[in-house]
């Protein structure tokens, strides 16, 4: 299934493809004060639909996490990264940046990543 998601602003939009049924909610420093609900999958599932120019980028601790966002709105729309066990290129998607899922719908799975 596509769904279609943005920034507040709109600045930045994609298409992201996947059954969006379970979400992860992290409690790492920087997920814990953004609010997001993470949708793990294959990087070529998401489809960048404005310029990759607008996409401004931030990391932290090891850096190894792209975490994706608006410049000028400042909303977190995803992350990038390479999957720490197959090196496999993988995209975090905010969901809450998809207007059409239905977030009360969804299974919301508890990740620690404040003891990593």
């Amino acid at each position: 299934m596509k769904h279609e998601g943005s920034c507040h602003c709109g600045r930045i939009a994609f298409e992201v493809e996947g059954e969006i049924n379970e979400v992860t909610d992290c409690n790492c420093s920087l997920c814990r004060r953004r609010g997001g609900l993470l949708w793990f999958g294959p990087r070529e599932a998401l489809v960048l639909k404005t310029p990759e120019a607008h996409l401004s980028t931030y990391t932290f601790n090891k850096h190894h996490i792209q975490h994706r966002f608006c410049a000028d709105c400042g909303i977190a729309v995803f992350g990038e990264a390479a999957h720490p066990a197959t090196g496999a290129q993988m995209v975090a998607v905010n969901v809450r940046c998809l207007p059409g899922v239905d977030l009360a719908a969804l299974k919301v799975n508890a990740f620690d990543g404040a003891s990593l």
